[in-house]
C-alpha cells in the first residue's frame, strides 16, 4: 500500500473514507429498497418528490432541481419524464424565460410522497439515527459543517 501513502493517505485515513462510503451506501440502499417493496417509488424519485414540496409553490426550475439532488441534467430530465407520466410531477414553461421550465409537484404527487415518507424517514432512523447518541449527532453534524454541506447550529 505504498502508492497509497505515497499520494498522501495514510492506511487509516484512507479506512475512515471507505467506510464513509460504505455507510452512504448501506443507508442508501436500504432506503431504495424500502421505498420499491411498499412504494413502488425510488429513491431518487422520492428526493424529487421531496425536493419540490419544500420548495415555494412546491416548484423548482429544472436546473435548481439538478443542483438539489444527485442526478446529472439529463438523468433528471429522464426521472422528470417518468414522475410526468406517472401524474407525480407537471412541467410549466418559466414566463420570464421562454427556455426555462419548472417541475411542479402535483396533487397526486403530493399523496405519493405523504405515503412514503413514513417509510423513508423510518428508514433513516433505524439505519443511521439509531446508532448515534446525541453527542455523536452534535459531532457528525460539526463535520458536516466543516465540509459545508450544513450549517452549524
Amino acid at each position: 500500500m505504498t502508492v497509497l501513502r505515497d499520494e498522501g493517505l495514510s492506511l487509516q485515513e484512507l479506512a475512515v473514507w471507505r467506510a464513509l462510503q460504505r455507510a452512504q451506501v448501506r443507508v442508501t440502499r436500504h432506503l431504495e429498497a424500502e421505498l420499491l417493496v411498499a412504494h413502488d417509488l425510488p429513491l431518487a424519485s422520492y428526493d424529487v418528490l421531496m425536493q419540490l414540496a419544500e420548495a415555494p409553490e412546491r416548484r423548482l426550475r429544472m436546473n435548481d432541481l439538478a443542483d438539489r439532488v444527485l442526478l446529472s441534467r439529463s438523468g433528471l430530465t429522464r426521472l422528470i419524464d417518468r414522475l410526468q407520466r406517472d401524474g407525480l410531477v407537471a412541467r410549466e414553461a418559466c414566463a420570464s424565460d421562454a427556455r426555462g421550465l419548472f417541475a411542479v409537484l402535483t396533487d397526486e404527487g403530493e399523496v405519493r410522497l405523504a405515503e412514503a415518507t413514513p417509510t423513508y424517514l423510518g428508514g433513516v432512523r433505524s439505519q443511521f439515527l439509531d446508532h448515534l447518541d446525541p453527542g455523536d449527532l452534535r459531532q457528525c453534524r460539526a463535520m458536516l459543517a466543516k465540509l459545508g454541506l450544513m450549517a452549524e447550529s
